[in-house]
């Protein structure tokens, strides 16, 4: 694979980027990437990120301040979520199976054996964190972070995350995937798609962190 020979300030971008993305799921802002690296304006760090849009490194996306997305170098990552994306079905590289998790019935463990539909075969380089199984996404909720109806999510089974952090929530009778929001007013579940409304959990609601999404599958097949 040929190497793409970046500048020390390149490098020092796409760095960040990279740990804003694992640490929050999100790419900076050219704001915040000007304020980290010590930039006098968002425009320097424009130009920066233009520069390695042109080596191929990363794809800029118009009309969204964090419109950055990691192109496939040796992986393919999603720069919105921090996930990396592969196509199914990957079977001649396969050494972990996971179950395929469809619709969880109210009030039901999700791994009970009749959510199970299937189970896939994956390489497991392709998790930062080793996942428990995938989960069958329903709705646009989380479209504009990537997140498409159909896609099977990579969930590692916890019941902490951090704030910001994608997660698996049971609200109620609900399975939810959301990103997580924490004040001092209380939780939020917080959707990446601007027709759906933030869920508020309430004093006395049924809430459980289930799992973190620690990737995404395209399922086109």
């Amino acid at each position: 694979m040929e190497q793409i020979k970046l500048t020390a300030r390149q490098q020092q971008i796409l760095t960040l980027i990279q740990t804003a993305l694992h640490n929050t799921g999100a790419p900076p802002t050219r704001a915040e990437i000007a304020t980290e690296l010590g930039f006098k304006s968002a425009n320097a760090a424009e130009e920066h990120l233009q520069a390695l849009a042109r080596k191929g490194v990363i794809q800029l996306i118009s009309g969204t301040s964090r419109g950055i997305r990691l192109k496939n170098i040796s992986t393919d990552f999603n720069a919105h979520t921090g996930f990396k994306q592969f196509q199914l079905p990957l079977q001649a590289l396969a050494q972990l199976t996971l179950p395929l998790v469809g619709r969880v019935a109210a009030g039901s463990p999700i791994l009970a054996q009749e959510h199970i539909e299937q189970s896939y075969s994956v390489e497991a380089s392709m998790f930062q964190q080793q996942p428990d199984y995938l989960l069958k996404v329903k709705g646009l909720s989380m479209r504009d972070i990537g997140i498409m109806d159909g896609d099977l999510l990579a969930v590692k089974t916890t019941r902490e995350a951090r704030n910001g952090q994608i997660i698996v929530a049971r609200l109620g009778e609900e399975v939810t995937v959301k990103r997580l929001q924490k004040t001092a007013q209380g939780i939020a579940l917080l959707p990446e798609n601007p027709d759906f409304s933030p869920i508020h959990v309430l004093p006395g609601d049924i809430f459980e962190i289930e799992g973190l999404a620690v990737g995404l599958i395209r399922n086109q097949f």
